[in-house]
Parts: C-alpha cells; sequence; structure tokens
C-alpha cells in the first residue's frame, strides 16, 4: 500500500511538472501547436514590460507576469506577423514558419491598471454568454494588457444567500433580483426585479459560470474587480427588518432599492454577511466596485465623509489590502466622500475622458482639482447602450492620454480603461486605447493606422490604408468638444417621425463629419475586396463600413420623404417610401452576412440558458425588450426607448419595417384627405416582444457578393 501511494504521489508531482502554461493554453488556442514556435520566459521586474527576441527558429517573448507575455505575443502577432486576434475572431492560422524578431523589441509601462468592462456592458453585450464566449473574452483580455476587469457575474448568489440569511423567503428574493437583461442596473442601485424571476437554474449555473471565469483570470494573474457592499437593500427593509429607513426614490419609471446609510449600527452587520457570502462562493479579491449614489441617487441627510468612510471600512475588514474602485459619472464620487479616504485605498474611474473628463482637463464635468491624492484611471466609453455604428475620436483619444500624463492635475494617473457600455464593436478604438500605456512617447494616429491595417489584414495595403485614413479624419474624428453619446444613430431604428434626429433620448448626436467621406471609403473597400475573399478580419469591416453607408443613405431619403411629405407631393412620397423601405430590407439582407449582426445570435444565446421552456422564453422575452422598449409602456414613454437599439439582421426586417411601413401608411391615408388615429407604436412594439419565433445565428450569403450587390442596389 505504502508503494502505491508513494507511486501515485510521484504521478501526481510529474503531473504538476508538466502541466501546460497559461501561456501555452492560449497559444494552443489560437492555433492548436502553436505553442511549440514560442519561447516563454517569465523574468520577475517591478516593472511590467515585455520583449520580443529570437532564438533558432523560435520567438522569444519575456515579460513579468502571464498577463504582460500575453501582450507581447499579441504585438508580435499583430505587427510581425500580420495577425489581429478579435472579438470577430479569436483564432487564427500561424504560418509554419514565424517571421522571425531581427532584433530585440522591449516595452514598458508604470500605467499598472488596465481596466475592463462598464456594469453595462454585462447586460448590453454579456447577458446571455455561456463559458466557451467567456473563454475567448479573457484570452482577449490577457492579449491586450487587461489586469484588471470588472467581474459581476453571479452576483446574484451572493444576493441569495444574504437574503436567505436575512430572513427573506423565496417570493421576496424573487422580486428584488432582476432578469438577466437587467442585471447591470441593479447592481447600481437603479432598479429592483425588473425582468425577473430567475430559478434557481440561473442561481446555480451562474456561479458556476463566475467560478470559471475567476478561475481563469487567476491562472492568468488577472485581479477582478468584485462587487463590494455600499448599502443597498430591498425597497421594504423597513418593514422586514425593522429598519427606519428613508423609501427609495426613481429611477426613471423603475423604483430603486432602499439605501442603508453606511452610518447605521446595521450596515456593518449586513455587509460583513455580504463579504463573507461573496468570499464563500468567489474568495477574497483586491478590488471592489462600488458606486453609492449613481446616477441621481439622493444623498439628502447623508453624511457623505462618514458614509465613505464606513464602506472603506466593511471592505478592509474583508481583506486590509483591498482597493475600491469608483465610476466617475456625473456627481459621484462626492468630494466629501473620497477626500478623507487614504491615498492608495481608491482607484477612480475617470469613465468617459474622452467627452466628460473630470481629472481636470477643461470639460461639462470637470473638477478643478481633479481626484487630488487618489489614483484615477484615463477610460473610454464610446459606446452607449451597445449600439451598431462607426464612431470615435482617434486623435483625441491619444492626445488626452498624454496631455493627462503630462499635466500636474492629471499626476496620479496610474492607468487606461475600456468603460464602453456595449462591446464587440468598433475594434480599431479598442485596440488603439489598449495600446497606450506601452507607448512611451506621443505619436500620429496615421502611422499607427498603417501598422493597423497591416496587423488588421495581414498585407500593406495603400488602398485600404487611404480608406481608413479617410475614415480617421471624418466618422472616428467626433470633435473633442461634443460630449454625445455614442454614435450618430441609425434613422432606421428610429420609431418614426417627420424630423428624426436622434433614435435613443439621451444621444443629443450631431452629424459631425460628411457621410459622402464613408460612402468614400465603403467604396475603396469593396474595390479590393476579392484580393480579401476569406479574410475573416476584412470580411467583417467590409459589412461594418458597406452598412454605415447604407445608414448614411437612409438618412436622406429619408427627410425627402419628409420634404415631399410637406409639400404635399403624393407621388413622391410614395416613391421615396418605398425606397428607404427598401433600404432597411438590403441593410437586413447584408447584416446577415455575418452572425455578429444576425439578432438570432442574441436571441439563441438567451435561449440557450434556459433548463425550461419557460426559462427560455423569459431570457428570450429579457432579451427582446432590452434592445426595444426596455421597459414597460411608462418606460418606454419617459426615455428608455430603443436606448439599446440595434441595427441588426432580423431586427430590421421584423421591427424597425414593421414600424416605418405603419407610419408611410398613415401619412398617405393623410394625404388622401383620412383623418386615421394616432399610431400606438408602443403596442406594435410590444406584439414583436411577446412572440418566440426563431431566427438563425448562422450566416447566410457570400460577405464580399452581397456588399457589392446591396451597395449597388442602395444607389450610394
Amino acid at each position: 500500500m505504502k508503494s502505491v501511494f508513494a507511486w501515485l504521489l510521484l504521478l501526481t508531482c510529474s503531473a504538476i511538472s508538466y502541466a501546460a502554461s497559461p501561456i501555452q493554453n492560449l497559444l494552443e488556442r489560437i492555433d492548436k501547436g502553436s505553442s511549440q514556435k514560442f519561447i516563454i520566459e517569465e523574468i520577475a521586474s517591478e516593472k511590467d514590460f515585455f520583449e520580443l527576441d529570437q532564438q533558432g527558429d523560435k520567438i522569444v517573448v519575456r515579460g513579468n507576469n502571464p498577463v504582460n507575455i500575453a501582450t507581447g505575443i499579441n504585438w508580435y502577432l499583430k505587427y510581425y506577423a500580420g495577425i489581429h486576434l478579435s472579438w470577430n475572431g479569436m483564432t487564427a492560422k500561424l504560418p509554419d514558419t514565424l517571421p522571425a524578431v531581427s532584433r530585440k523589441e522591449r516595452h514598458e509601462t508604470d500605467m499598472k491598471y488596465r481596466y475592463d468592462l462598464n456594469y453595462c456592458t454585462f447586460s448590453y453585450t454579456m447577458a446571455f454568454w455561456d463559458w466557451e464566449r467567456w473563454e475567448k473574452e479573457i484570452d482577449w483580455m490577457a492579449l491586450h494588457g487587461i489586469n484588471m476587469p470588472l467581474a459581476l457575474v453571479g452576483t446574484e448568489g451572493v444576493w441569495y444567500n444574504v437574503l436567505k440569511k436575512l430572513g427573506y423567503d423565496e417570493e421576496e428574493i424573487s422580486r428584488f433580483v432582476p432578469g438577466p437583461g437587467f442585471m447591470a442596473w441593479w447592481l447600481m442601485n437603479n432598479l429592483e426585479g425588473w425582468g425577473g424571476p430567475v430559478s434557481k437554474n440561473w442561481y446555480r449555473q451562474q456561479i458556476e459560470l463566475q467560478q470559471k471565469i475567476l478561475k481563469r483570470m487567476r491562472e492568468y494573474g488577472i485581479e477582478p474587480v468584485l462587487p463590494g457592499y455600499s448599502g443597498m437593500i430591498p425597497h421594504n427593509v423597513n418593514e422586514k427588518l425593522g429598519l427606519d429607513v428613508t423609501p427609495p426614490d426613481n429611477w426613471g419609471a423603475f423604483r430603486r432599492p432602499a439605501f442603508i446609510q453606511p452610518t447605521d449600527p446595521r450596515f456593518e452587520e449586513i455587509a460583513a454577511l455580504y463579504y463573507k457570502e461573496m468570499e464563500k462562493l468567489y474568495g477574497k479579491a483586491k478590488f471592489y466596485a462600488m458606486d453609492p449614489f449613481h446616477e441621481g441617487g439622493s444623498v439628502e441627510g447623508v453624511d457623505l465623509d462618514a458614509a465613505g468612510k464606513a464602506i472603506m471600512k466593511a471592505m478592509k475588514r474583508e481583506n486590509p489590502e483591498a482597493v475600491w474602485v469608483i465610476q466617475a459619472w456625473q456627481a459621484n464620487p462626492r468630494e466629501a466622500m473620497i477626500k478623507n479616504l487614504n491615498a492608495g485605498d481608491l482607484v477612480v474611474l475617470d469613465l468617459f475622458s474622452e467627452s466628460r473628463p473630470q481629472w481636470g482637463a477643461p470639460s461639462t464635468w470637470q473638477r478643478p482639482d481633479g481626484y487630488g491624492k487618489h489614483d484615477w484611471i484615463y477610460c473610454m466609453l464610446l459606446n452607449f447602450g451597445g449600439n451598431v455604428g462607426l464612431h470615435g475620436k482617434m486623435a483625441h483619444v491619444i492626445d488626452g492620454f498624454y496631455d493627462a500624463k503630462e499635466q500636474s492635475k492629471g499626476s496620479t494617473l496610474k492607468g487606461v480603461g475600456m468603460t464602453m457600455e456595449g462591446s464587440e464593436n468598433n475594434p480599431v478604438m479598442f485596440e488603439l486605447l489598449t495600446e497606450l500605456p506601452w507607448r512611451a512617447e506621443r505619436f500620429s494616429k496615421d502611422a499607427w493606422l498603417r501598422d493597423y491595417v497591416f496587423a488588421r489584414y495581414g498585407a500593406r495595403d495603400t488602398v485600404l490604408e487611404q480608406a481608413w485614413e479617410i475614415l480617421s479624419n471624418s466618422v472616428y474624428n467626433c470633435p473633442a468638444e461634443s460630449t454625445q453619446e455614442g454614435t450618430v444613430e441609425s434613422v432606421f431604428c428610429a420609431r418614426p417621425k417627420e424630423d428624426v434626429t436622434t433614435v435613443s433620448t439621451w444621444s443629443h448626436t450631431t452629424m459631425y463629419y460628411d457621410p459622402a467621406d464613408v460612402m468614400k471609403a465603403a467604396t475603396m473597400f469593396l474595390s479590393v475586396a476579392d484580393q480579401y475573399r476569406g479574410n475573416n478580419n476584412f470580411e467583417y469591416d467590409l459589412i461594418d463600413i458597406v452598412r454605415q453607408a447604407v445608414t448614411e443613405k437612409g438618412r436622406i431619403v429619408q427627410k425627402a420623404v419628409t420634404a415631399a411629405y410637406r409639400a404635399g407631393n403624393p407621388d413622391a412620397v410614395e416613391a421615396l417610401s418605398e425606397q428607404f423601405l427598401n433600404l432597411i430590407l438590403l441593410q437586413d439582407e447584408l447584416l446577415g452576412t455575418r452572425p455578429e449582426f444576425r439578432l438570432g445570435t442574441w436571441i439563441n444565446r438567451a435561449r440557450s440558458l434556459g433548463k425550461t421552456e419557460e426559462e427560455k422564453d423569459l431570457y428570450e422575452w429579457n432579451a427582446r425588450v432590452q434592445i426595444t422598449t426596455w421597459g414597460n409602456r411608462e418606460a418606454a414613454d419617459n426615455g428608455l426607448l430603443d436606448y439599446a437599439h440595434r441595427e441588426w439582421n432580423g431586427l430590421l426586417k421584423d421591427y424597425y419595417y414593421m414600424r416605418w411601413k405603419r407610419y408611410f401608411d398613415r401619412l398617405k391615408q393623410v394625404m388622401q384627405g383620412e383623418n386615421p388615429a394616432p399610431i400606438d407604436f408602443y403596442a406594435l412594439e410590444e406584439s414583436w416582444i411577446t412572440q418566440h419565433n426563431p431566427y438563425s445565428s448562422e450566416a447566410q450569403g457570400d460577405a464580399i457578393d452581397t456588399a457589392k450587390k446591396v451597395f449597388e442596389q442602395a444607389g450610394i
């Protein structure tokens, strides 16, 4: 028996010795067998760095931790091999012999924090992700240097356990925890219960998923930012727990959870219970995210200084080394709440640095003294609601970062962050942002783009370089002073009316570029398309850029319809409205060639998480309502309608087309002298939301052939 035990021990030790490293596993997921083409060297260093070198026919990648090594691998793949791994493709076929590194290349950074994700991303993009999709995302994070991502999955499981121990029953918990499409706003203390109730199956699978996510992150050395506790509690806390809490106000049409003041004697008790249950499921964290008083949360009667200290004390009791991560958004964080906290205990996410910086730069939300002694992160928000559309401030994002590094008010800058509300779009902007920490000197967007074209498509191509230069000076050159919330929205997605300036209530978009530039760039992409047939990145970008060109054409035609209507020209209204509707159908056909732009991908992910038909139907309803009305009639009518609209195949044909067709039919009735009743658009929208007709997630049609056809038939 003793010899058998010794043999088993030896076998176990041998397995541990030869277990693949996280970097080897990453390389194998990119391309099976590719780990044999690299030599990986982890070297201790207080300075974050990666280094590229050559040894024989193998590429040497050195770094001081797995994330920085992965960043080096990504840098090599992009700028030596012409291979770009992105959301639209995380695998590639590496050449048998890798291009040589002729001279050692080293990059260092003192930006120790590289942050990823917004609360909203977990709902607008990630609500229905499974482990397969999360595994790709964590690899993407490592390859792009992310070492500090928000990690919210499975928080509902913590709350379930907390509320059970506080005496809440199943029905009461179900009225507090929302559906999967709305978890983000619950965790930001904006609403409770909407979209639920979720089943016990949901809690179990999300806990299991989060445990896998955290395990993989920690293998890489990535430090997850777990949600901390700052006072949220169900709205009926007074009657349930006998607490004297001011009744919560509303967030738009939704009732907020209650808020226990951190100075309340029972705050420590509930916070301790919360952290205990969090640790049981997910372990301790180095970082905890908390955003009390988010988006209009009342601070009336709150001793902000005492509240900040109490929140910090509860977190530090869980982990004395922990750091509080807080979003700078609107009035948050209140200066009085953070000014007396110790330096090093707080990291502020300057959430919208490219448009509303608060670190001290001139801004509509400027804080004259920035964040004082506290560390902060330069963040790019870029995308609101997960809306589809080309958009960015390419040159300004570069200059804003280096300006912050050079100015005294930015002296506590410690990193960069992606804080998009929705991801899987505009890959060029996220690629740019994640490279900023690794480039010691200010650089030109034009020079960077020439290298990006090689990395993205694997070739030096002057036509594509010129096309990207046009885009970078137009749609990706939103004015620095603009505060619009993302892309100039697609008129196809708007609830119809005569004058369409925006789709969502809060977008405040203006046409800051010449649409002809987008159309010209699309023409240039189409001119070389046959050379890149089968190139995944090229075909994705081609579809996206042609989509934008069709959108621009639609905007022109819709204005023409309105002009003809006002001029009393029924024949022109008839012809132009048919042209507009045909553009919607052409756009639908174009986007159907890529799974990333298909409604079926979104809905099928939602349904796949359900264990029963009832669960599948609920998750599909969450998926449908979030990207359309967002809430009930009251919520839709009070600002949330189409906030998360998407130019997607299936949604264009069955939802947006339906609304515009009904609107144009009414215009014709009016021009014929009839007096039709106003259209109840919400009733039309709700009828689609409650359906369960299937949508395929499989791409249909050849991307290049379809793009050529659509471009020609759209008359661009």
